[in-house]
């Protein structure tokens, strides 16, 4: 009968030790899940900057926000995959590098948020109906390339090559999104009177022909189109340019940094970080259909000043004083 009685009691002070907790708890924040798609074979393929600017506004990944990244390697049909994938996984918002993951992504759900970076023009391809009212689920920030733009390369290799009159556009060959990045170079090309090559490389073993192709036209220099197929082959396609005494020039900075003559693009760390202040504001509770389309508001130029020397090219002063950096020898 003690026994039972003292039972009772400690019972009894355990509930009122517990109740407390079991009835003023509150359920665990749901953690934001972030689903980032790059077109491009970097891995890991989610951007610095981009993770930078959230660590800036707050976010920890791991506490505060979760990443899953899937890495497509310049390939449609797994973009298409990973996107499929990042929408079974019911994740917050969806960040797509690349038109054949925004493609993907916008394709795979109407729903879930998708915020896309570095397309070209979003419209022609059907991301979005306009830049200042996207509607929908699509938004995002874009390094839009028109014919200005294009413009500017052919200036700057016409600085380093006055007299060129013939250059090559390499481009990957089967790409389903190839007429969206020749139009542009075809308008900047005719309007300064020079002829345009297009040349399409068999990814990833086609370069050696496609620069013999380049050879025999006669081109006197190289624009590289700025798609993720090309990407994971700059360094072979620096070299062959090399090979071949043909100054080239593309968007990404990357490309002087592994040997290439010159880039001029969209600044690298512009796009993501503004990428990131939309998915911030998105998961505060904006609408993509409210965000308009972005366009760049930064850009670099990038010399190699070693690639310059061993094309045996002096370059002109002002050229020089125009580059944003300048890669010298070691």
């Amino acid at each position: 009968m003690q026994h039972s009685a003292m039972g009772l009691m400690l019972t009894l002070a355990l509930g009122l030790l517990v109740a407390p907790f079991t009835t003023d708890a509150q359920p665990l924040a749901k953690v934001p899940h972030i689903g980032y798609l790059s077109t491009g074979g970097q891995v890991p393929c989610t951007n610095r900057f981009f993770i930078q600017a959230l660590h800036d506004l707050g976010y920890v990944e791991g506490q505060t926000i979760s990443i899953t990244e899937r890495c497509a390697a310049g390939k449609t049909d797994v973009a298409r995959q990973f996107a499929e994938e990042l929408v079974q996984r019911r994740v917050d918002v969806i960040v797509s590098y690349g038109l054949a993951g925004s493609l993907a992504a916008k394709a795979a759900t109407r729903t879930i948020p998708i915020i896309f970076i570095g397309v070209g023009d979003p419209v022609a391809p059907g991301l979005v109906p306009n830049l200042a009212h996207p509607g929908g689920n699509v938004t995002g920030v874009t390094n839009i390339a028109g014919p200005e733009f294009v413009a500017k390369h052919l200036e700057l290799l016409r600085e380093v090559v006055p007299d060129v009159t013939h250059v090559a556009l390499l481009l990957s060959a089967g790409d389903p999104f190839n007429a969206y990045r020749i139009t542009p170079v075809e308008t900047a090309a005719r309007a300064v009177g020079i002829t345009l090559h297009r040349v399409e490389a068999d990814v990833p073993h086609g370069f050696e022909a496609a620069f013999a192709t380049m050879a025999r036209q006669g081109v006197g220099a190289l624009l590289v189109s700025f798609t993720p197929a090309l990407e994971p082959h700059r360094t072979q396609i620096a070299a062959l340019a090399a090979t071949h005494r043909l100054p080239a020039i593309e968007q990404s900075r990357t490309f002087p940094e592994q040997g290439g003559l010159m880039s001029y693009g969209v600044h690298r760390g512009d796009l993501p970080r503004r990428a990131a202040s939309y998915v911030d504001r998105i998961l505060k509770g904006t609408t993509p259909a409210d965000l308009p389309v972005e366009l760049p508001t930064k850009y670099e130029f990038v010399i190699n000043l070693k690639t310059a020397k061993a094309l045996g090219i002096t370059l002109p002063p002002m050229l020089l004083f125009q580059a944003d950096e300048i890669i010298r020898e070691d």
